[in-house]
């Protein structure tokens, strides 16, 4: 084996209203090949299907993709509302279970959206249905069209929408040798309360989380709520991520100490 296996979670989810599949966008299995320079392989997000301790004897590094389904509310002791549906159970547990577990055996985790917010409620943080109804927010949700449409271009959909202020000295502004940098944005749901473990690296300029470390992790331990798989092949931004998760993903591989990521506690 010349390249490190990067396990990518799939969703669950039905086709043609018939049949019950898994699967994960190709966005994130190329950012994972091309620019992470790792092979990228679906797991199932399902823990009757999949084993965690065979799973992370078999990849290096785990990536947590963006989903249609949000989080259950029951998983942060919030009350079920329409406006949190839909939901993939069966990846909560599945995934809430893998972030804790790659942690503390130091397996690199990158989480995206969902898998941001997934890092979060694993730590006992929450989230919120919809960010943009908190008084001062701005619609993070992606373009649509005057008859509520989705726009139907994917470079409008996918532009960086607004900046993100990140720590000073912290994991992120290493990674991109700045505290500013400008994102994507495609969510509605986001983190109201962090988690015990959650530090906070980065915020929209409503003050929306996101950018996020786990803290004491020993590698890559890092959320983004921003599509970060969409353009890494030409975002430069976008770019610095996966070649850094890339990077923990091959020390991990080899055997060495993972690069030290974590700014000092």
């Amino acid at each position: 084996m010349t390249r490190p296996v990067v396990g990518v979670i799939g969703n669950g989810f039905l086709l043609e209203k018939r049949f019950q599949v898994q699967g994960a966008g190709e966005r994130n299995l190329a950012a994972v090949a091309e620019v992470a320079g790792a092979l990228p392989l679906i797991f199932a997000g399902k823990p009757s299907i999949s084993d965690i301790r065979d799973l992370l004897d078999t990849v290096h590094g785990i990536v947590l993709t963006g989903a249609r389904a949000n989080v259950h509310p029951s998983r942060f002791q919030t009350e079920p509302t329409p406006k949190y549906e839909p939901y993939d159970e069966d990846r909560d547990e599945m995934a809430l279970s893998l972030v804790e577990a790659c942690v503390a055996e130091g397996v690199p985790v990158f989480g995206i959206c969902r898998g941001f917010q997934e890092m979060n409620v694993a730590y006992g943080g929450s989230l919120h249905p919809e960010i943009r109804e908190i008084p001062g927010r701005m619609n993070h949700r992606m373009p649509r069209l005057e008859n509520g449409e989705i726009h139907p271009d994917p470079n409008v959909v996918f532009a960086d929408r607004h900046e993100v202020k990140l720590a000073p000295g912290g994991v992120f502004a290493g990674i991109f040798g700045k505290d500013t940098i400008r994102v994507n944005s495609l969510h509605g749901q986001g983190i109201l309360v962090p988690g015990s473990r959650v530090l906070i690296e980065g915020t929209a300029e409503d003050s929306t989380i996101e950018a996020i470390r786990i803290e004491g992790a020993k590698t890559f331990a890092l959320g983004v709520q921003w599509h970060a798989e969409y353009d890494p092949q030409t975002n430069p931004v976008n770019r610095a991520l996966f070649e850094a998760f890339g990077t923990a993903v091959k020390a991990r591989q080899s055997g060495r100490a993972a690069p030290r990521l974590t700014a000092a506690e």
